[in-house]
C-alpha cells in the first residue's frame, strides 16, 4: 500500500490555499532551481523547519554554507501548514514512562530538551526580528470530560514537583469566567510556558536568515534519484545533479519511501486538518465569552487544537482521515465544521473561510528521532508527531553542531535509533485500527 505524499512529477506546486499562504506576504526571494550539475559540501533535502533551521545554524555559527533542496515552494509541507503552536513535547510517551526506562535525571534531561526547542524559536524570533504575530505566552489544556480533572491535578503537581514547570488548574467556573465556554470543556490545565506563531511568517523568516548568512535554497528541486560515486551522494534533480559530501533528509511527513534505506517502512504520514472561520464579531466572541488568544488543546488522544487569530477568526483543527483525495478533503472539513459547532454552539452558523490538510511525520514508537545512518555521511531529523514548530528548529540546530563537527548528545529519547514498522505495507491499516482505538477511549473512557 504505497503511502507517498508527494507527487514528485509535479515539481514547483503551489501552495495549498491555507491562512497562512494568503496572508504571509510575498514568497521569498532569491530561491531557484538547480538547473546545472552541482558540487557542495552538504546538502539538506526538505524546505522546511528542520531543513532550514540546519542551514540558518551552519551558515551562522560554523560558516558553512549548505544547499536546500525543495520539491515545491519553500514551506510547502507542514511547516506551511500547522497550527502554528510552539509547545513543550516530544513525542507521544507520557513523563512517567519517560521516569520509569530511565530514571529522573534523564527524564528531566529529555524534558529540558522540549523547553529549550521553545527558548529557541522564541530567541530566533527576537534575535532575526521575525513578524510572525506571535501569541501571549502559555497554553491552555481543556479538560474534554469532567474525570480528566483529577489526572490534571495530578500532572500539574509532578510537573511543578519534577520539571519546575508552572501550572494552574482551572475549574470550569474559572476557565468560563476567564477564557471561553465550551460544551466540551469541564475545566483546564493552564501552562505558563510555550506559544504560537504565524506558521508561514515563521517558515520565510527562518529562510530569509539563512539566506543573509549565505545558505542557498533551491526550489522546485526534488529528488528523483540518490545513488552513491565513491565519496560523493548524487541527487538527481529534473535539471541538474547535485554532487553532496554529507546530505541531511530533512523531508518529515513528505518523505518518500524509496528516498532512502533508512526511511523506507519507518515513517507513517498522518494527516492534519485545520478550518478557519472568517473574522468573529464583538456579540459572537462575547457569545462563548471567547476572551484568550492563548494556544488551546484538549485532552483526547485524538486532540482537538484551536486558537482565536489575531484578527479574530478561530483556527480549529484536528487529525483524522487517511487519504488526501477530493471527496475526502470535502467529508473532513464539513466533520470539523460539525465538531465546531458542537463545542461552540453558539457560533454554529459562522462561516468557514479556509480549509487545508498536510502531512504530519509520525514513527512506530510514536517518537521523534535525530541521528545518523550506518553511513556517517548520511543524517535525519524526523517524526515530530505535531510538535514540530519548536523540536524541528532544535534539531536543526543540533544537525548543524553536528555536521560542523561538534559533539552532540540528543539525549536518550531522540537518539533512539529510528525502527521499522512491522510489515510496512500495512501502515494504513494500522493506522485504521489505532485510530478506531483512540476515539473509543475518547467516547467512554
Amino acid at each position: 500500500m504505497p503511502l507517498n505524499p508527494i507527487d514528485l512529477s509535479r515539481a514547483g506546486a503551489p501552495h495549498v490555499g491555507s491562512y497562512w499562504a494568503v496572508t504571509a506576504g510575498d514568497e521569498v526571494s532569491g530561491v531557484v532551481p538547480v538547473t546545472e550539475d552541482l558540487d557542495v559540501d552538504i546538502a539538506i533535502i526538505g524546505g522546511g523547519y528542520t531543513g532550514l533551521s540546519t542551514a540558518y545554524h551552519l551558515a551562522r555559527d560554523h560558516g558553512v554554507a549548505a544547499h536546500v533542496l525543495e520539491a515545491n515552494r519553500i514551506g510547502w509541507g507542514c511547516s506551511g501548514r500547522n497550527g502554528g503552536f510552539c509547545s513543550i513535547g516530544i513525542g507521544k510517551e507520557d513523563f512517567e514512562t519517560w521516569v520509569r526506562r530511565w530514571g529522573i535525571d534523564q527524564a528531566r534531561t529529555v524534558f529540558e530538551m522540549g523547553r529549550e526547542a521553545v527558548r529557541t524559536v522564541r530567541g530566533l524570533v527576537t534575535d532575526e526580528g521575525f513578524d510572525v504575530e506571535m501569541t501571549p505566552e502559555g497554553g491552555l489544556e481543556l479538560a474534554h470530560k469532567a474525570n480528566r480533572m483529577p489526572g490534571f491535578a495530578t500532572r500539574s503537581q509532578m510537573l511543578h514537583d519534577l520539571f519546575g514547570v508552572e501550572t494552574r488548574l482551572l475549574d470550569r467556573a474559572a476557565l468560563e469566567r476567564d477564557y471561553l465556554v465550551s460544551r466540551e470543556a469541564h475545566g483546564a490545565l493552564l501552562y505558563s510556558e510555550g506559544f504560537a506563531l504565524h506558521a508561514m511568517r515563521y517558515v520565510r523568516g527562518l529562510a530569509e536568515a539563512a539566506q543573509r548568512r549565505g545558505a542557498v535554497l533551491h526550489g522546485s528541486s526534488p529528488v528523483t534519484e540518490w545513488r552513491r560515486d565513491g565519496e560523493r551522494h548524487l541527487l538527481v534533480t529534473p535539471r541538474g545533479t547535485v554532487r553532496a559530501r554529507q546530505v541531511v533528509i530533512a523531508t518529515n511527513g513528505y518523505t518518500n519511501d524509496s528516498l532512502h534505506p533508512r526511511t523506507n517502512g519507518r515513517l507513517l504520514p498522518v494527516l492534519s486538518n485545520i478550518i478557519v472561520t472568517r473574522p468573529l464579531t464583538a456579540a459572537e466572541r462575547e457569545s462563548v465569552n471567547w476572551q484568550t488568544y492563548l494556544k488551546i488543546w484538549d485532552s483526547r488522544r485524538l486532540l482537538f487544537y484551536y486558537r482565536l487569530l489575531p484578527d479574530n477568526r478561530v483556527l480549529f483543527g484536528a487529525r483524522g482521515g487517511i487519504h488526501d483525495t477530493p471527496t475526502a478533503n470535502r467529508k473532513q472539513k464539513a466533520w470539523l465544521q460539525r465538531r465546531f459547532a458542537d463545542m461552540f454552539p453558539p457560533l454554529s452558523g459562522v462561516d468557514t473561510d479556509f480549509f487545508w490538510r498536510g502531512w504530519v511525520c509520525a514513527s512506530y514508537d510514536k517518537n521523534p528521532h535525530l541521528g545518523t545512518t550506518d553511513d556517517p555521511t548520511v543524517h535525519y531529523a524526523l517524526a515530530y508527531l505535531g510538535t514540530g514548530v519548536a523540536l524541528s528548529t532544535l534539531c536543526g540546530r543540533l544537525l548543524a553542531t553536528r555536521l560542523g563537527g561538534g559533539a552532540v548528545d540528543a539525549g536518550p529519547l531522540l537518539s533512539q535509533p529510528l525502527p521499522p514498522f512491522p510489515f510496512p505495507r500495512f501502515r494504513r491499516l494500522y493506522q485504521r485500527a489505532a485510530y478506531s482505538y483512540y476515539a473509543l477511549q475518547d467516547r467512554l473512557l
